[in-house]
């Protein structure tokens, strides 16, 4: 089985000033000597190796950095076990939910720059959004106490739903709606007008539920700036941050190095996902979406494909306050803002969530691990990324998978890597 990559493993005295994390002048306090340990590192490239020899996965991308240095790579297994062309670092993945931290950034960008306020309404952006009704438990509506916040859909508080929701699922099927994990027509401007006269499954604010309204977000940027939201990510995001390998569209000269999507097979193993549709309750997808189609929707929830060392300088980037090589993507406060948990007990999951991202609030199991504070998000097709601000470390690990099935890795990958803290 074929495994490539490098593994460097150093101690690094961390110093973290919250002028660059938190946006303020003070210092704070030294963090411990912080090293992640060979040992430790090497169980991620093992249970990498344990699934690809198992069929479970046909291979992943890892990769670690503390205080901006790469310490950990790995790519192991194959991008297309059929072909037999081994996986490698600069294999592309689709990165489905893991668009939305990317939009929720852009966002943000244009609220540093006054553009864009939390608290306005949708309306201000998308008219069709005003007076928005909520379905009832009987079938019908009832007016909306109040109409949504840019706030709202940046914490999923929206009453916005997703297309396997059994209230309003049909209805986004029936107008088109994209979500980013299937080939989809027109434009994100018609589209979300359509989803302005569907109905909302509760009142805007009142509950924390997983939805479209990043994808919502990503037409908020399109009128805000005045550009598409590709153009937008290209030329205030993905430039400047040197991310040369993530698009929605993977261009032609690319598609060599898109990764091959595998799903569980019947009895055991794997089989491969071509361009057929697939479905799963009311959701129909497929992994098409890179390369078929017309090409011009753009899911700001969904719709993104990238690299690990890609994604890696992003994430680099919200560790560092904002900031990457010199550029700043976002001032210091507002990722400060954007990490810190928004939502309380409004997701009775029991963990927190921020302006995009999951948050690691104080509960047990994030307490027994050691990341409470830390935030990061995962895709549909098999990917995750977390980042530690008081560690300065940052995570990703990519395959393309769905469902998981008896793979283990997207689940243990953070707690490997915080295993392997000395």
């Amino acid at each position: 089985m074929r495994t490539c990559g490098s593994l460097w493993v150093c101690r690094w005295v961390l110093v973290v000033s919250l002028a660059g994390v938190w946006g303020c002048d003070q210092q704070a306090p030294v963090q411990p000597d912080v090293s992640l340990s060979a040992e430790g590192l090497g169980r991620i490239t093992q249970l990498m190796e344990e699934e690809v020899e198992q069929s479970k996965l046909a291979g992943a991308v890892a990769m670690v950095a503390v205080g901006g240095q790469v310490v950990y790579e790995q790519a192991v297994g194959h991008r297309d076990r059929e072909a037999a062309v081994d996986m490698s670092a600069d294999t592309i993945f689709r990165i489905a939910s893991m668009t939305k931290p990317v939009t929720s950034v852009a966002v943000m960008i244009l609220y540093d720059e006054g553009k864009i306020a939390l608290d306005d309404p949708l309306s201000k952006y998308i008219p069709e959004f005003a007076n928005p009704k909520v379905l009832t438990a009987t079938g019908g509506t009832v007016a909306a106490e109040r109409e949504i916040t840019i706030r709202d859909l940046l914490t999923h508080t929206s009453g916005l739903g997703y297309h396997w929701d059994a209230g309003v699922g049909p209805m986004y099927n029936e107008a088109g709606i994209g979500h980013g994990v299937g080939p989809a027509e027109g434009l994100l401007g018609e589209k979300m007008a359509k989803m302005g006269a569907i109905p909302l499954l509760f009142m805007p604010g009142s509950q924390f539920h997983y939805s479209l309204s990043v994808d919502v977000l990503g037409r908020v940027v399109e009128v805000a700036s005045g550009q598409t939201l590709a153009e937008f990510m290209e030329g205030r995001i993905f430039k400047p941050l040197g991310m040369t390998d993530t698009f929605f569209f993977v261009p032609q000269d690319k598609l060599d190095r898109l990764a091959v999507a595998y799903a569980p097979a019947e009895g055991g193993g794997l089989k491969r996902l071509g361009n057929e549709a697939l479905t799963e309750g009311l959701l129909v997808y497929g992994a098409a979406h890179p390369y078929e189609g017309e090409r011009r929707y753009y899911s700001g929830g969904g719709g993104l494909c990238s690299t690990a060392g890609d994604y890696l300088r992003f994430a680099q980037m919200l560790a560092n306050g904002g900031t990457l090589d010199g550029k700043r993507i976002l001032k210091g406060e507002t990722v400060a803002m954007m990490t810190t948990d928004q939502v309380g007990e409004r997701w009775q999951g029991g963990e927190g969530f921020g302006l995009g991202f999951g948050v690691a609030r104080d509960t047990p199991a994030a307490a027994e691990m050691g990341c409470v504070g830390s935030y990061g998000w995962g895709g549909f097709w098999y990917t995750t990324f977390f980042v530690d601000p008081a560690r300065n470390i940052v995570g990703v690990c990519m395959g393309q998978l769905h469902p998981a099935g008896p793979s283990k890795l997207n689940g243990e990958f953070k707690r490997l890597v915080y295993q392997a803290v000395e």
